[in-house]
């Protein structure tokens, strides 16, 4: 009874997490790991649990990949089990029965929702790889159902799959649905624990005040950003003088989505609630803010950007970010979440601070990598997406580098690109110019690098610094995209 009832709690879990990933678009791919459990018709209901899983998978585009948490098992005994000797394999039969038992769950969850129980395999990247690769590629189909499928009563459908004269061929599709939305809440006691639980969160939690501070506050806590007001953030630190930390918090929003009112200058409202949110979830700083955009001719349309900034004082520690924004005319609401860790300066070890991006747009020579000029300021990039024919400003500032007596640091600058965690460009060191700079404790180091010839995708940009008299390094990593 005790292990159905932990099995139940398992199921209770994934069934909830299915459900709310229902909020992201697309097609999802999970990794249920599990040792396997027995299933008890006479005394749970863990086969409904199994079904309401498909169910919800089907209606929020998840297909479930099952792995057993034991790897290769075998059903012989060895050496090591200390057995006594068994001619008629009887105990052999008995091992192999439970094992079949156990990875039954694991068929049946994998099956139901078009995907494969990876068993017996002690290989978990190979399994996993597979599995990203076979998911990766797929065909689409639709159908209507003849009938109403008895929609007055809740029936679990099946549905079956072939290929036309191809006997040789298996077809991985979801294999059932229910006719109708089958209740939210299953009978037993998982889910109504769940439910209390979070009222009980609910009520610990600050009470918003206004029915806008209602619908901000629900959205900055939603497990998926809300996409309704495009919303991008970026979260940038440096050091202050006296070893602390100051986080930028940079919000931006995609102006086209606005809604203007007509008039002697077209006009927009959107409201910005924010929390910054230390790593016990408590509050360390919050910021709203009700803005005003107007159009203006006279000024180009790349210059006139929708961003608001917030800068708090933090100390070393990791740090949670949420946004929420709502348009006032049309009420959408969007959202944005990042992490961000802010390290402790005043140890004196070599150290630097964010990656600040922005982007010229120029005339770019493939792998052209320019250091230190300023050919005209350019805007802060926050949604970190970049054009092939631009160039990608990056600035960085560098601390705590070691100097000794009259001598100037000597410190060198390597930058490198990744993509799929393999690197495609990597620069020659650098030097790092000091000169003018009276406080050698931060210096700051600036460059430009040509996109011409990186195909569109997503990157990875890696700023490392090399400390060459006291041999220490420090690396900073940030991620944009080309397109």
């Amino acid at each position: 009874m005790q292990s159905q009832s932990i099995a139940r709690n398992t199921l209770a879990s994934l069934h909830s997490m299915v459900r709310y990933s229902s909020q992201i678009p697309g097609r999802k791919v999970f990794f249920f790991i599990s040792d396997g459990f027995l299933v008890d018709d006479r005394n749970g209901n863990l086969r409904d649990w199994m079904r309401r899983i498909a169910d919800a998978s089907a209606r929020a585009g998840v297909v479930i990949y099952t792995l057993d948490a034991q790897g290769l098992r075998t059903s012989n005994a060895d050496a090591s089990t200390g057995v006594a000797f068994d001619p008629a394999g009887r105990l052999s039969s008995v091992n192999n029965g439970e094992i079949s038992a156990m990875q039954s769950p694991l068929y049946t969850l994998a099956g139901e929702t078009g995907g494969r129980a990876l068993v017996n395999t002690n290989s978990l990247n190979r399994a996993v790889v597979g599995a990203l690769k076979e998911t990766s590629l797929y065909y689409l189909l639709a159908w209507k159902p003849e009938s109403a499928m008895g929609r007055s009563s809740l029936k679990y459908q099946r549905i079956e799959v072939s290929v036309r004269d191809r006997p040789d061929l298996r077809v991985i599709v979801r294999r059932g649905f229910y006719n109708s939305q089958p209740p939210p809440e299953a009978s037993g006691e998982v889910e109504k624990k769940k439910k209390k639980k979070v009222e009980a969160t609910d009520a610990s939690a600050p009470a918003p005040q206004s029915k806008l501070e209602r619908e901000l506050f629900n959205a900055m806590r939603a497990p998926v950003p809300r996409a309704g007001l495009p919303t991008s953030l970026a979260l940038n630190y440096v050091n202050t003088a006296d070893g602390g930390a100051i986080l930028t918090t940079s919000v931006e929003l995609d102006r086209a989505t606005l809604t203007f009112e007509r008039g002697e200058k077209e006009q927009a409202d959107f409201d910005l609630f924010g929390v910054i949110l230390d790593d016990r979830g408590k509050v360390a700083y919050g910021f709203k803010q009700q803005m005003t955009v107007t159009s203006d001719p006279a000024t180009p349309a790349e210059r006139q950007r929708v961003m608001y900034s917030y800068q708090a004082r933090l100390t070393p520690g990791l740090y949670q970010v949420r946004v929420g924004t709502r348009d006032t005319r049309n009420g959408r609401i969007g959202s944005a979440m990042q992490w961000i860790e802010i390290p402790n300066f005043k140890r004196g070890q070599l150290s630097m601070s964010s990656i600040f991006l922005g982007e010229r747009s120029s005339d770019a020579r493939p792998g052209e990598v320019k250091t230190d000029e300023t050919p005209g300021g350019v805007l802060l990039s926050i949604d970190r997406r970049f054009s092939r024919t631009s160039w990608i400003r990056f600035m960085t500032f560098v601390y705590n580098a070691s100097a000794s007596g009259a001598a100037r640091p000597d410190v060198a600058l390597q930058i490198q690109l990744f993509r799929d965690d393999q690197p495609v460009f990597t620069a020659p060191l650098s030097k790092l110019t000091t000169e003018g700079f009276a406080d050698t404790t931060r210096i700051p180091y600036a460059a430009e690098l040509a996109l011409a010839s990186f195909p569109t995708g997503r990157y990875v940009l890696q700023v490392t610094a090399i400390d060459r008299a006291a041999k220490t390094s420090a690396s900073q990593r940030t991620s944009f995209v080309i397109q």
